[in-house]
């Protein structure tokens, strides 16, 4: 299955080898994932305003148990977490996230 991390553009672009996550992300000493269905609210909750997002797809099964899924209370639903940096070699692809003229994000076709 894949699971979805957003990502500034050029916080993407200046990782390595592996990602080590958002200030937020080391702050909370996880890295944030959402699935699917989790992302339209995920960027309407987090990145509103913000622009040259990148969602970044990720095999699960390639991060083994430092991957684990846990209860957000303020939205009531389980999410993914990484506990470690998010090695590329499990990134199956990366795509921008783009804006209408109104603001709203547009995600991309997550299907390949």
């Amino acid at each position: 299955m894949l699971i979805f991390k957003i990502v500034p553009r050029t916080e993407w672009e200046a990782a390595g080898e592996f990602y080590e996550g958002s200030a937020h992300d080391r702050a909370d000493g996880f890295l944030h994932f959402s699935t699917g269905p989790h992302l339209a609210e995920t960027l309407r909750l987090y990145y509103m305003g913000q622009d040259n997002l990148v969602l970044i797809a990720v095999d699960e099964t390639a991060l083994g148990g430092k991957l684990k899924y846990e209860l957000s209370p303020s939205r009531n639903e389980d999410f993914p977490h990484l506990f470690g940096p998010l090695p590329r070699a499990a990134v199956r692809w990366a795509k921008p996230i783009a804006k209408d003229a109104a603001g709203n994000f547009i995600l991309p076709d997550m299907s390949s």
